[in-house]
């Protein structure tokens, strides 16, 4: 016999910045498997811009809610150990896990790094308004609250593709990072909005860097055993190259 289970997102962009989300999603597993619930939908739950960031604006994803980072120990949903208690929780109940991961981007950098650079039209990436010049961006990671813990892996403007803002110039649009290898991806590996929609918000991972490519799978793995959640749902898809994660 098929199984069909139902799955019911436990957030919303609104929710309350108390740091009592994983405690509420304990306790209500077993009422949740009452009404016929068999998976629940997690918000990402790794630390974000701030205490108040629903979690799209990824810093660094190795912190669940452990590390005094960004201004704040806990996410906005609460702390490493109240999330595993969430989901063992779930688990007993017979309820299954899925988290919302985001890999196109990485936000609120820890320093600023200059590099070369392109400007390209918003509306047609494909289309340069502007000469190869050197700016200033959000694009060094090294997460001094980590201290390397878990991975000592640094993020540099080399690991991504372009970014939003050029802080020398303090002008704003879409830059197109210069160097070996760089550019975006494939028209036929992203959604082709705006000519190329490789490109989304923050700095753009480049996962055509090896490196960067090597660095996500053992984060993944680190993730799926840290936590035991049953699967993932992969944000921001139709702006990440294909071949990364087929």
């Amino acid at each position: 016999m098929n199984f069909n289970g139902t799955m019911m997102q436990y957030f919303e962009w609104d929710l309350p910045n108390d740091g009592k989300h994983w405690q509420r999603l304990r306790d209500d597993a077993k009422h949740l498997s009452e009404k016929g619930i068999t998976a629940v939908w997690i918000p990402p739950c790794f630390k974000a811009t701030g205490q108040a960031d629903v979690g799209y604006g990824v810093y660094d994803l190795y912190d669940l809610g452990e590390f005094d980072q960004k201004g704040t120990l806990r996410t906005k949903y609460g702390t490493k150990e109240e999330l595993h208690e969430a989901i063992a929780a779930l688990h007993e109940n017979g309820i299954q896990v899925y988290a919302d991961v985001v890999l196109n981007h990485k936000a609120a950098a820890d320093e600023t790094e200059f590099f070369q650079a392109i400007q390209v039209d918003e509306n047609d990436r494909h289309k340069t308004i502007s000469e190869e010049h050197e700016i200033e961006g959000w694009t060094r990671f090294y997460f001094p609250g980590r201290r390397g813990k878990y991975s000592d892996f640094e993020w540099h403007w080399y690991h991504f593709s372009g970014v939003s803002k050029d802080e020398k110039s303090e002008a704003e649009g879409i830059f197109q990072i210069v160097g070996e290898g760089k550019g975006w991806a494939e028209d036929d590996e992203v959604s082709n909005e705006f000519g190329n929609f490789d490109y989304l918000m923050f700095a753009d991972i480049d996962y055509g860097h090896e490196d960067v490519f090597e660095e996500t799978k053992q984060w993944l793995n680190w993730f799926i055993n840290e936590t035991e959640i049953d699967g993932i749902r992969l944000d921001a898809v139709k702006h990440i190259k294909t071949l990364s994660y087929q």
